[in-house]
């Protein structure tokens, strides 16, 4: 198994940034990609960016320029550095762990609210 915990919501201004962490713990030597997904109210779960073990990056269209996926694996950690968010970035926000027979492993959720 894998757990996943995040941290960095909040609530920020539009131009605004905000980065959020999720450290992974359990069986994590069977990851093969982290990433982020989020919830907007009244939507369906998307995806926002992820990260493969090469490092390969896939992101949103609605996130390219904006968002930044790295991960530090000395410390089990994926974080997604937002910088100028907007009102239609309010969601929330979940890690997510894919393990190598691609089981799917996801964080609580953490609030990100873009207001003004």
């Amino acid at each position: 198994q894998v757990q996943l915990v995040e941290s960095g919501g909040g609530l920020v201004q539009p131009g605004g940034s905000l980065r959020l962490s999720c450290a992974a713990s359990g069986s994590i030597f069977s990851i093969s990609a982290m990433g982020w997904y989020r919830r907007a109210p009244g939507s369906q779960r998307e995806l926002v960016a992820t990260r493969t073990n090469s490092g390969t990056t896939n992101y949103a269209d609605s996130v390219k320029g904006r968002f930044t996926i790295s991960r530090d694996n000395a410390k089990n950690t994926v974080y997604l550095q937002m910088n100028n968010l907007k009102p239609e970035d309010t969601a929330v926000y979940y890690c997510y762990a894919r393990r190598v027979d691609f089981t799917p492993f996801w964080g609580q959720g953490t609030q990100v609210t873009v207001s003004s």
